[in-house]
């Protein structure tokens, strides 16, 4: 079973739009497209995909980590939707503690437990590394097996320095695609490289996405300046070209 874009948009309520940029990504290639007409055909395998994607998204996982997830030798769809199921469970059951904390809040109760949502964030943590084992993945295990509790706070001294060393760039009133600002993503990049994993343009460039894309290392960068994250994700977008 073949159908075009339109038909494959509809049944997977995706947008157009949304499959051609997945298809720029490498997240999701067409089964085929007509050379003649440049019409994009999808098939069963597509929607297999397409609803691997979807339970992703729906638990908020980036895209960059999806396609790297999907694209792992290693990767087992069963196991994945085992956990997925998992997941949402945990989601659902969060979604409706919240709900019953609205009705105890309206009559000034202390609801402030509801918020925890540390059981949900704990196993999608353990789920990410068994479902990606990417190279990146690889060499960071095997690069810091070893490394000291003091190594590991002598690692993040140096990324603060280097987060400060870009908000002092930009407060200073320099650009992303100022030679100091290059500098510093070099700088960032061979960090990362040295310490944990060789760190090709194309992970930087996601890192330098998921810098203003999640909002936890968005609030943990701008705490050397307000802005810093998307001045470093715009320094590096020049940098790699991505």
């Amino acid at each position: 079973m073949e159908m075009q874009v339109r038909e494959f948009a509809s049944l997977t309520g995706v947008s157009i739009r949304t499959l051609h940029y997945y298809d720029e990504i490498g997240l999701l290639r067409p089964a085929h497209v007509d050379e003649t007409t440049g019409y994009r055909f999808y098939n069963e395998q597509s929607l297999m995909r397409m609803q691997e994607i979807l339970f992703y998204r729906e638990l908020d996982f980036p895209l960059k980590n999806i396609r790297e997830i999907l694209s792992s030798p290693r990767h087992d769809t069963n196991k994945a939707l085992a956990d997925q199921k998992v997941l949402l469970t945990l989601k659902k059951q969060r979604i409706e503690r919240l709900i019953s904390a609205i009705d105890a809040a309206m009559k000034g109760e202390n609801i402030m437990n509801a918020f925890d949502n540390t059981a949900f964030e704990n196993y999608k943590a353990e789920a990410s590394k068994k479902w990606g084992h990417t190279e990146a993945y690889r060499q960071h295990e095997e690069k810091t097996r070893d490394y000291s509790g003091d190594k590991w706070q002598n690692l993040a001294g140096e990324m603060d320095r280097i987060l400060n060393d870009f908000a002092l760039c930009m407060a200073s009133g320099k650009t992303p695609d100022s030679p100091e600002a290059q500098q510093l993503v070099k700088a960032l990049q061979e960090h990362i490289t040295g310490s944990y994993y060789d760190c090709t343009k194309e992970i930087l460039a996601g890192l330098g996405q998921m810098y203003t894309a999640d909002e936890r290392f968005r609030r943990n960068i701008d705490k050397h300046g307000e802005g810093a994250a998307a001045f470093i994700s715009s320094a590096i977008e020049v940098y790699t070209g991505k």
